[in-house]
């Protein structure tokens, strides 16, 4: 379900990081999980999904410290949680920036 007002909010946040990281190269904007996010060599790394929280891509054993820390929680789809994607919450939007950051140098590092 998508929450209109909690999606305008997130993206209010998000993409004036996203257009400062499609300044970057091999950075630019695409589709994932039904929503637009912003990627690198077409892998998507970020993006404000339907509820309006951040998703991101991160090394699991990174989304387990996050989680850990009350920051962050496993994204889950079709019941079970993806190892490799993490949910921010709108109530943590100040950490927004720095894992969009941390989440591209990650995509970056692992993508050809």
């Amino acid at each position: 379900m998508v929450d209109r007002e909690a999606m305008a909010r997130g993206r209010a946040i998000f993409d004036p990081i996203a257009e400062r990281l499609c300044a970057l190269p091999d950075v630019d904007m695409g589709r994932m999980f039904g929503t637009e996010g912003v990627r690198v060599r077409g892998k998507v790394f970020a993006f404000v999904a339907h509820e309006g929280a951040l998703v991101v891509k991160l090394p699991e054993q990174r989304i387990g410290e996050l989680t850990a820390d009350g920051i962050a929680a496993p994204m889950i789809m079709r019941g079970r949680p993806l190892r490799e994607w993490a949910e921010i919450s709108l109530d943590a939007a100040e950490t927004w920036p720095a894992l969009i950051d941390e989440a591209h140098r990650f995509v970056d590092a692992i993508t050809p």
